[in-house]
């Protein structure tokens, strides 16, 4: 007899199999057929699905996502901060934009010391020296310039709609406004960006009307209207005030890169990812071709000799990230190097299954010839098959919580991001060496990782998330979760996650149920240290089901959504 269930009935058994898995309520993954958009915010990611109704491709969603989140989504969407962007098109050579910050031509790599030569506490991170001078707008022009198919100015007004008649807020970014309302006044003096007389509630709207002026001044003149003109002016008036770095001239010398992608294997799956200054691309085929022989998928999800075989991974891959890897342009980094597979495996040949490598025992890796928990991201594809990937960012949470007067936009801290001292973490905990030094305009290293896969030439997954120094491991487990343990994209994306990053030597996990009692005991008797430490990463994805169809995986932990038609 062949038991046929109601639809209805086989949604809530996939909702209720979901949850046992995940530990978080979803529905099952929804799927489209003509394109999709998987963003931070649902606001967001409509204005990318209304930008594929009209036409256009996945590029000029991708460019109406982004200035649509510098509104929805302060956080970490901007137009202060940068990125990295992956594009495969449906036909022809896959490539990369390099749109991360860089460091003003004023910066020196004792500038956050003090005069013993001690890191100044939270100099990089909350004043206006912390940032750097942003990407975001140049790496949305030069994409546009290069693929995009719709006029710019149709692909920034749906963010100026929103800028000047605001949006309902979700209960996260109440809270998230609430929790720092005490920073913006200490922050910005005189200003009042994010604040009310009575806390935020969800469903209040949130009006920018300076930052709809902004946009209007990029919807109009495109690039000369945010690094020249009267925005740059506000901008460097804005650092003048707070004895920051960034000068007209900084704005005006800032270009975006086209970079060759990076590209590995694993097993029959063809990984496209970002190159250096991201430190994400190399440590995600690093970590794939360490762990690719073996048997992932009959051990299980999750399970004892998954975990252990993962974690000894990435601790190896994260000594090698703290020594070798920085800006390309001023740092030669072996890419070729690190990623040898007799390197990789040699790297591997020390790990015992009897108990855990200290991390004192391992250093970066030698051979001849020798980023906040705020980022965001967004998974697009296109109707045509044409996908994007990208990862952006402001740094911390809200940057570095300073608004520029008159302009409305904040400003990232992702001068963090370099090593301020040899041997010192950042906020991230994150340690790195003279390859990741402050150098004047010199980009700084990060750990976004957005990366497109695909199988006997056919798109298969577009992935990434923020997530600070667990981005890399949060796209490494997404992928594992859809080829080794068989989960649909929604589940993959929910999936509970665990983190290891060399130093500090512990094994970060999400909740107390992320590992079961069994397994948690296990790995603790062979000395692995095991931390609650919160929510990790918040991986956007699509997924190319074997029908063609695209079925999105937005993930749960905040306002994630996943669009389509």
């Amino acid at each position: 007899m062949i038991l046929r269930l109601k639809t209805s009935t086989r949604l809530l058994f996939s909702a209720l199999l979901l949850t046992a898995v995940t530990g978080y309520g979803q529905q099952a993954a929804p799927l489209y057929h003509n394109g999709m958009v998987v963003c931070a915010y649902p606001d967001a990611s409509q204005v990318g699905v209304d930008i594929l109704k009209k036409g256009g491709n996945a590029v000029d969603a991708a460019v109406a996502v982004q200035f649509a989140l510098a509104v929805t989504l302060p956080e970490a969407g901007n137009i202060g901060g940068g990125g990295f962007m992956v594009f495969r098109p449906a036909k022809g050579l896959p490539n990369t934009l390099d749109f991360r910050e860089k460091a003003p031509a004023a910066a020196n790599k004792n500038m956050f010391l003090d005069a013993n030569g001690n890191v100044v506490p939270n100099m990089s991170i909350a004043t206006h020296q912390a940032s750097g001078v942003p990407g975001s707008v140049d790496g949305m022009v030069e994409a546009h310039n290069k693929y995009g198919k719709l006029k710019w100015a149709e692909l920034v007004q749906p963010a100026i709609n929103l800028a000047r008649s605001g949006f309902k807020i979700t209960p996260h970014l109440a809270s998230d406004l609430n929790r720092n309302a005490e920073s913006f006044k200490q922050l910005n003096p005189g200003k009042t960006y994010f604040l009310k007389d009575t806390p935020w509630e969800a469903g209040q709207l949130l009006i920018q009307e300076d930052l709809a002026k902004t946009l209007e001044q990029i919807r109009d003149k495109g690039r000369a209207g945010f690094y020249e003109g009267k925005v740059a002016a506000q901008l460097t008036a804005e650092m003048k005030s707070g004895n920051g770095m960034i000068t007209e001239s900084d704005l005006k010398n800032y270009h975006s890169v086209w970079r060759k992608p990076i590209i590995g294997r694993y097993k029959d799956y063809k990984i496209i990812t970002m190159p250096p200054p991201s430190s994400g691309g190399i440590a995600l085929l690093q970590l794939l071709h360490s762990v690719e022989k073996y048997p992932l998928h009959r051990w299980g999800y999750n399970q004892d000799s998954t975990v252990q075989v993962v974690v000894e991974a990435e601790r190896r891959v994260y000594a090698d990230r703290s020594k070798y890897l920085g800006d390309p342009d001023f740092f030669k980094v072996p890419v070729d190097s690190l990623l040898k597979p007799e390197y990789i495996t040699s790297r591997m040949q020390n790990f015992s299954w009897d108990k855990a490598t200290p991390s004192s025992d391992i250093k970066p890796g030698t051979f001849a010839g020798y980023e906040s928990d705020q980022t965001t991201h967004y998974s697009i594809v296109d109707k045509e098959g044409n996908s994007v990937s990208i990862t952006t960012t402001l740094n911390g949470g809200f940057g570095s919580k300073i608004v520029v007067k008159g302009a409305g936009f904040l400003l990232n801290n992702e001068m963090d991001d370099f090593s301020a001292k040899v041997g010192v973490p950042n906020m991230f905990g994150l340690t790195g060496g003279t390859a990741n030094s402050i150098q004047p305009g010199k980009r700084m290293l990060s750990s976004m990782t957005p990366t497109i896969i695909e199988k006997d030439g056919k798109l298969v997954m577009v992935v990434g998330t923020p997530g600070g120094s667990t981005i890399i491991t949060s796209v490494f487990q997404t992928i594992l979760n859809v080829i080794e343990f068989n989960q649909d994209m929604q589940q993959a994306v929910a999936s509970k996650r665990f983190h290891h990053q060399w130093l500090p030597d512990e094994v970060y996990i999400e909740t107390a149920g992320t590992f079961t009692e069994a397994v948690k005991d296990k790995l603790q008797q062979k000395g692995y240290k095991v931390i609650v430490h919160g929510p990790s990463g918040r991986v956007d994805a699509i997924l190319v089901t074997k029908g063609s169809m695209l079925q999105g995986g937005a993930d749960p932990r905040a306002d994630d959504t996943a669009a389509g038609w």
